[in-house]
């Protein structure tokens, strides 16, 4: 059992499409591109390549169709590389050919686009190759760039992670602000306990609130070994093992497997390139690293033009 993984789908094209339009309307408010209508003839034609500088992963190639659709711009697109793909220092990645105008105007958002996705895609690449032969799966967080969201966790998934949940809507994760805030059913002047906290969320799995059925996965995050024994048996599908250290992983895997439940193990806090590996090794099954989006730097990519076009 997993969260729902981002796809290229409806929903992707959807955000896509709104992020171009802002920038559209950052580039051009109500104006035109002046320089461009001052240089370039309404008649001239013209074609270019997106080029990386550098080495990485291909993510967000295949939306470049829709960026340039939303501009409304007389351009053919030719994606010349699968999404996933290792990217080679000039090798071309996408062709454009049509209006000069279009191309010159279009240039930027293109690259602004498809540089901050394929710069979350290598990184992702990098720490799941940090994480080596262990079985451990890789997952992004929420700590994504405002309306971004679906757009880098589909980048993670390019560079070879897995989606943790899209939102709020999407499965129970109960912190420990929600066990700091709520309230004990026996105790009211208590606050709750994971495994308090753990059986309601189990409880509710699949009710219908207002016509909305409760989704499903469940999972709760702990902060010490024996928040850990209160969960373990409530039926939930995810522990997460926040701010373990390593030996305390391992305690809490050797204790999963003796209780012999299916519950997954996550753990998550402070997961570094350098540090990925040993938490691998502990035996979890899975670790989540915000890292991914928030430290993601991006990937160097240019136009190179052609048909007697330069920069």
């Amino acid at each position: 059992m997993d969260y729902r993984p981002v796809q290229l789908d409806d929903a992707l094209e959807n955000d896509l499409r709104q992020l171009v339009r802002l920038s559209i309307a950052e580039d051009l408010d109500i104006a035109v591109d002046w320089t461009t209508v001052a240089m370039i003839a309404p008649e001239r034609r013209g074609a270019c390549q997106i080029v990386p500088r550098c080495t990485g992963i291909a993510a967000g190639i295949a939306l470049a169709p829709w960026i340039v659709d939303e501009f409304d711009a007389d351009l053919k697109v030719d994606v010349l590389i699968e999404e996933g793909a290792p990217l080679v220092p000039g090798q071309p990645i996408v062709r454009l050919s049509g209006s000069a105008r279009d191309l010159l105007t279009s240039e930027r958002v293109l690259l602004n686009i498809l540089s901050r996705l394929c710069g979350v895609a290598t990184l992702t690449g990098q720490y799941v190759d940090a994480i080596g032969e262990h079985p451990a799966r890789l997952y992004d967080t929420r700590k994504t760039t405002p309306g971004w969201r679906r757009l880098e966790k589909y980048a993670v998934r390019c560079g070879g992670g897995h989606n943790h949940r899209t939102g709020l809507y999407d499965g129970f994760l109960i912190k420990d602000n929600h066990l700091a805030l709520g309230r004990s059913e026996h105790d009211p002047s208590s606050t709750l306990t994971a495994g308090e906290a753990a059986t309601r969320a189990v409880a509710m799995r699949g009710a219908s609130v207002n016509q909305l059925v409760a989704p499903s996965m469940i999972e709760i995050e702990v902060d010490t070994l024996e928040q850990f024994e209160q969960v373990a048996l409530t039926g939930i599908d995810i522990v997460l093992l926040d701010n373990f250290s390593l030996d305390d992983l391992r305690r809490a895997v050797a204790r999963r497997d003796e209780l012999g439940v299916a519950v997954e193990l996550e753990a998550s806090g402070n997961v570094t390139i350098d540090t990925i590996g040993k938490v691998a090794a502990t035996g979890v099954d899975r670790i989540s690293s915000g890292a991914l989006t928030h430290q993601a730097t991006w990937l160097d990519l240019g136009m190179d033009w052609l048909d007697g076009f330069a920069t």
